[in-house]
C-alpha cells in the first residue's frame, strides 16, 4: 500500500518534468533533403549565404576529418556557420539571450542516399514580442538559404 501511495504522490512531479512550459525559447529546425551531389549542395550553400548578405565564419568538415583519420567509408557531415553583424547587433540588443542562436548554422550530411540540409530557426512565440518580430523576418531568409542549396 505504501508503494502505491509513493507512486501516486510522485505522478504530478513526474508529469511536471515531462511538460514544457509555453513560450520557451526552444530552437525549432527547418530541414530539406535532396539527391543533388553533396559538393554541389555545399557550393550552393555558400552562394545562398553570400546572396543573403551573411558571411561564413566557420566550416567544419567533420566527415572528411573522420575519413582522414582512417574511417574510409565514413559519410559526409559538415557544419557551416555564418553571421551578419548588423543583424547580430539588432537581435542582441533585443535580448542578450539570443547569443544562443549565433552564429547561424547549417548542417549538411548524407543519410540513406540523400543529402540532408538543416538549420535552426529563431523561435517566433516567445514572451518577447521584439524577438518574435525579428524571428518572423529572419526565419524566411534561413529557409531560403536551405532551399536554394537543395534545389535541383
Amino acid at each position: 500500500m505504501f508503494n502505491k501511495a509513493v507512486i501516486f504522490a510522485s505522478l504530478p512531479l513526474i508529469a511536471s518534468c515531462a511538460a514544457q512550459p509555453p513560450h520557451t525559447e526552444l530552437i525549432p529546425y527547418y530541414q530539406v533533403e535532396t539527391s543533388k551531389p553533396y559538393d554541389e549542395v555545399l557550393a550552393e550553400l555558400e552562394v545562398a549565404i553570400a546572396e543573403h548578405n551573411f558571411r561564413i565564419t566557420g566550416h567544419s568538415r567533420v566527415g572528411k576529418v573522420i575519413r582522414d583519420r582512417g574511417a574510409k567509408d565514413f559519410p559526409e557531415y559538415d557544419t557551416v556557420q555564418f553571421c551578419n553583424l548588423t543583424l547580430a547587433k539588432t537581435v542582441l540588443e533585443i535580448t542578450p539571450h539570443a547569443i544562443g542562436y549565433m552564429p547561424c548554422n547549417v548542417v549538411t550530411y548524407q543519410f540513406q542516399g540523400k543529402t540532408i540540409i538543416k538549420t535552426h530557426l529563431l523561435p517566433e512565440d516567445t514572451d518577447n514580442p521584439e524577438l518574435n518580430k525579428f524571428a518572423v523576418e529572419m526565419n524566411p531568409q534561413l529557409k531560403q538559404i536551405v532551399d536554394f542549396a537543395a534545389e535541383q
